[in-house]
């Protein structure tokens, strides 16, 4: 499995969602090796949860990554990972190539070659999809080009959403019969916060006498937190006291600090228990995206307890049902964001009842153990696929690369 985030090393939702999968293969018995990119005080190498971990130095010359253009900065990614790969894959067999995204897609052609096996490709989003259609500059041409590359040459391509799998479909011209809805899952323990943590949480974010809303991801503009910021005045004005918490960096905080009132707080990257008690101490969590593939963090806050309100678009339409698991408004629409958040906050009754049905839905329907299954079963599929016709693979244990 290649992936150019993993813990401790994290970037956004792709980094954890690797680490889940790779750790619900290993307890169900398959031996995965990820190979991924090192971080500063992690080991060369581990055996972590059951999975074998790999991590690349990045080689010595320093690749800058100006106006966005990180290709320069990901070809030189590719070699190291490519040669980590190599190293790790010595007197061993493999019979698959996982790559997650065009960041690692260089290195699994090259892996997926000098092993002779399948190759799967997961599409976590496209850069298509990121700019709503519009490849501004070279370099956004040519990672739509790598992304397309990717699909065309793996297997088998896993999505996360039927929105997905209808982007990639259409975008790319990826065959129906190999491309697999596979959706993000959610370690529902992993996201209950410690009652101590919770109240800290309050008392740090949240006023004496109003209510909490957050939002945690990529600060980014295709994550919409512009439109809750213009949302927030308004909510203030019908919930006195009321606190706004951004948490999350990215190249567009500058911009939304600037937009925002005194009483919304900047909390900077949240992870692990500080990122699960901020969500379980709110009173609504946002996710306003204008593009959103699948939208992990949105079951991520309804695992901790907490309502949610999102944009009704991409996968987020499909995970979460309005009324009953939580509240849809549409993309880009403050006035009806206000509205929506307006809806949880000023009912407690129904604000409770969203959020008691939304975690009931993520422990039946996204766990981790499911997911791992469900993409094995891509696996054993990419494996028929490519075998000789009269070659027939019968292995319960899929070692992945």
């Amino acid at each position: 499995m290649l992936s150019w985030e993993y813990p401790p090393l994290l970037v956004g939702g792709l980094g954890r969602h690797v680490h889940a999968l790779a750790g619900a293969l290993a307890r169900a018995g398959h031996d995965v090796t990820v190979v991924t990119r090192h971080a500063p005080g992690a080991l060369l190498e581990e055996q972590s949860e059951g999975v074998r971990v790999i991590r690349a130095p990045e080689d010595t010359p320093r690749y800058e990554v100006a106006g966005g253009d990180m290709l320069a900065w990901a070809t030189a990614f590719n070699h190291a990972l490519t040669r980590a790969a190599l190293r790790a894959v010595r007197g061993k067999r493999f019979d698959v190539v996982h790559a997650h995204d065009w960041l690692a897609a260089h290195a699994a052609m090259t892996l997926r070659d000098h092993l002779g096996v399948p190759l799967v490709a997961t599409v976590h989003a496209t850069e298509s999809g990121r700019h709503q259609g519009w490849l501004p500059a070279a370099h956004n041409r040519t990672i739509d080009d790598i992304e397309r590359w990717l699909c065309a040459e793996a297997d088998r391509v896993i999505v996360c959403s039927e929105y997905m799998r209808g982007e990639v479909t259409r975008h790319f011209d990826v065959p129906a019969d190999r491309t697999e809805v596979v959706r993000n899952g959610v370690d529902g323990l992993r996201w209950r916060a410690r009652p101590r943590a919770v109240a800290a949480a309050r008392l740090t974010y949240a006023g004496d006498d109003g209510p909490l809303v957050s939002f945690a991801g990529r600060l980014v503009y295709e994550k919409g937190v512009q439109h809750l910021l213009a949302a927030a005045p308004a909510l203030r004005d019908r919930f006195p006291g009321l606190r706004v918490v951004i948490a999350g960096d990215g190249p567009y905080r500058r911009e939304l600090q600037l937009l925002a009132e005194p009483w919304v707080t900047f909390a900077g990257f949240l992870t692990g228990h500080d990122l699960t008690a901020l969500m379980a101490a709110s009173d609504c969590y946002v996710v306003p995206s204008i593009y959103e593939p699948f939208g992990m963090v949105a079951l991520e806050a309804a695992a901790a307890g907490t309502p949610v309100a999102v944009a009704a678009t991409g996968g987020l339409a499909e995970i979460v049902e309005h009324g009953v698991t939580g509240v849809h408004f549409p993309p880009g629409d403050p006035v009806a964001l206000a509205g929506a958040v307006t809806g949880v906050l000023g009912d407690r009754g129904y604000a409770r009842a969203l959020a008691l049905e939304a975690r009931a839905r993520v422990i039946d329907d996204y766990n981790w153990p499911a997911i791992a299954e469900q993409t094995v079963a891509v696996y054993d599929s990419a494996r028929l696929a490519a075998a000789p016709p009269d070659l027939v693979i019968a292995s319960p244990r899929v070692p992945v690369g």
